[in-house]
């Protein structure tokens, strides 16, 4: 017996994708020993303990004695915790760059890109450490200050939704330090007519030499601008205002700052500030009574569609949230940093794994052809047979018209209830 019978489904997915011939294909390692459990599933069996909820290497062993999961999976020895440690254990930097780059780009033909292109979304998140690390440094950590850390920095596709590209950096390194290498990195995985429609990031890579980067290779941008002592001016200064509606206003202003090579486009969004809402951006001293938000961009649109596309950025936070939540990509950390970047990979990987099994899923059991009619007296819903036949699909509508809300048993009473009038 098993309780992840769930993830037949999900295994029979990836045999459809070919990972197992991909995983074994790009391997680095090879084990000498015919007692050894293959790498292979080793690293199958650590995204499977991901899936499940795992937070830490150890809770792997929760399916070390489930056979019936280690038959679906074809896996004969069910890797321990320290076997999954040791195969983390292995990775250096030349060996990512050999297996994980070559692995990712085998899976990103499947995502379908949009008629325009995708939206690539830059952001960096912290992963709070306890303990000595390797990488591990005290940098900017909100939640709390002092402490040491790890700052990874991700590229992610706003449409598919897929992590293009993703760093494990030492907790003391600023959101764009290096990022022109890491969009380098990024392009090159890109699949063959791949096109980037924009690219969206936050005030942490308000920075010259990412400015330079996407304008080198002809890539729009939209990114807001960190607050300068001239850029504060400019936008104080600001004469017109294009009314958005009752709360908000629209202007611009062109300037080149000091050490830059060109004068570049700001667009500006005030809001009015109210007790009804929390503003969004930041107070000028010389203007009260309203918030702004600037950004630098390359595009020409107006700056109502500029500020709309930018907003729609949102979505890379909860996808953060996500990762952090509910795939645990924070939790697996070791000694060594290639270990640790190698296992926080593996866990991103999951994500457009499961990402892509979504969309299988959606296109196998959501989109189905139909047309409504009738049955005697009743309205029914003639569903074609290209959709695989009810035969099929007759156990799960089944399953769905019986499914009972489950309740907690801390809300189940343990005597029956009875009714007793009360007293007049």
């Amino acid at each position: 017996m098993t309780p992840f019978g769930g993830l037949a489904s999900f295994i029979a997915f990836l045999e459809r994708i070919e990972l197992p011939a991909k995983l074994q294909e790009h391997m680095p390692f090879v084990h000498r020993s015919p007692n050894s459990i293959p790498p292979a599933h080793t690293l199958t069996a650590f995204l499977c303990s991901v899936v499940v909820g795992a937070s830490r290497f150890a809770h792997s062993d929760w399916l070390r004695s489930d056979k019936a999961l280690h038959a679906m999976l074809g896996i004969a020895r069910f890797p321990g915790t320290d076997t999954i440690r040791n195969f983390f254990g292995r990775f250096t930097q030349g060996s990512i760059e050999a297996f994980w780059r070559p692995l990712w780009s085998s899976i990103l033909p499947l995502f379908l890109m949009p008629e325009e292109g995708y939206s690539l979304d830059l952001d960096s998140t912290i992963f709070q450490r306890s303990g000595h690390q390797e990488g591990a440094a005290k940098g900017y950590n909100p939640h709390r200050p002092g402490r040491l850390s790890h700052h990874p920095l991700l590229a992610m596709l706003a449409e598919a939704p897929c992590i293009l590209h993703a760093w494990l950096r030492s907790g003391n390194t600023s959101a764009s330090r290096g990022i022109s290498a890491f969009l380098k990195e990024a392009i090159t995985l890109m699949p063959a007519g791949w096109k980037l429609r924009c690219v969206r990031a936050d005030s942490g890579f308000f920075a010259e030499e990412l400015l330079e980067f996407l304008e080198d290779r002809a890539l729009s941008y939209v990114i807001v601008a960190r607050l300068t002592k001239n850029i504060k001016r400019m936008a104080a200064g600001l004469s017109h205002w294009t009314p958005i509606d009752e709360d908000y206003a629209a202007g611009e202003f062109s300037i080149q700052l000091s050490g830059w090579k060109r004068v570049r486009r700001f667009v500006v969004i005030r809001e009015r500030i109210r007790e009804s809402k929390a503003a969004v951006g930041r107070k000028l001293l010389h203007v009260p009574g309203y918030t702004f938000r600037i950004f630098v961009t390359n595009r020409s649109e107006e700056a109502l569609i500029l500020w709309r596309d930018y907003n729609k950025r949102a979505l890379i936070e909860s996808r953060i949230e996500e990762l952090k939540a509910e795939l645990n990509a924070d939790g697996f950390c070791m000694k060594s940093f290639y270990a640790s970047e190698s296992a926080f990979l593996a866990v991103l990987f999951t994500f457009n794994l499961l990402s892509l099994y979504q969309s299988a899923l959606r296109q196998a059991v959501f989109l189905g052809g139909a047309i409504l009619g009738r049955a005697g007296h009743k309205t029914v819903l003639h569903i074609s047979s290209a959709w695989g036949g009810m035969a099929k699909h007759k156990p799960l509508l089944n399953a769905i018209l019986h499914w009972q809300i489950p309740t907690s048993p801390k809300f189940r009473s343990p005597f029956p209830f009875h009714h007793h009038p009360c007293p007049s």
